[in-house]
């Protein structure tokens, strides 16, 4: 395997970043197929306690979106919306947002890197020093309703065992689809741009 001739990359040459470019361009198209197997793992890397594995609850909630009418931005970010919680379980959601801003508008992005804070609603009063309602902290901002919807449609209610959700394949196309795009292409990215969650079919 051809590598580079640096060991500091302030050494680097020309031949050796345009090589590395063209290595990443072909590691960039293998992103959806990475992100797959990493669902995959949350199968049967999950934490305990749940009567669902991480998957189901991803799949749950990504088919209840498709179910919704929805578009490959919040269906992507509805099989996404976990997958940091294995690697950073204390800010999963801020890790699924990075992971996505490049490909899905801003209103998606930001419903995802805040849903942690938002699903405190349901279970933070059980909890002693916990406080239930750090959400209205963002009562003003403009994607603050698309959020509570997010967590009300398509993430609290999605730890059914006796939902009969998509299999992981059926949504190998919407991750194909959104990983495909230009990364930070304006006309995709769409700041300040709001659709809310499409209406209840």
């Amino acid at each position: 395997m051809t590598t580079v001739s640096f060991t500091q990359m302030k050494h680097g040459t020309r031949k050796d970043y345009a090589m590395l470019q063209e290595f990443e361009h072909q590691f960039y198209a293998q992103t959806a197929q990475r992100l797959l197997e990493q669902l995959e793992r949350q199968g049967h890397e999950s934490l305990e306690g749940y009567s669902i594995s991480r998957l189901e609850h991803s799949l749950q909630s990504a088919t209840r979106a498709w179910s919704d009418g929805a578009d490959d931005d919040w269906i992507v970010a509805t099989l996404l919306h976990d997958i940091g919680d294995g690697l950073a379980p204390q800010n999963h959601d801020r890790m699924a947002a990075e992971i996505m801003r490049p490909f899905v508008r801003d209103e998606v992005t930001w419903v995802i890197e805040h849903h942690g804070t938002f699903q405190m609603i349901y279970y933070a009063h059980h909890l002693e020093g916990w406080d239930p309602n750090q959400r209205d902290q963002y009562r003003d901002h403009a994607y603050y309703q698309t959020a509570v919807d997010f967590c009300e449609r398509w993430d609290q209610n999605c730890f059914d065992p006796l939902y009969d959700s998509q299999p992981l394949a059926f949504f190998e196309p919407f991750l194909e689809r959104v990983f495909s795009r230009k990364a930070y292409a304006p006309e995709t990215i769409k700041m300040g741009n709001m659709s809310g969650l499409p209406a209840m079919i």
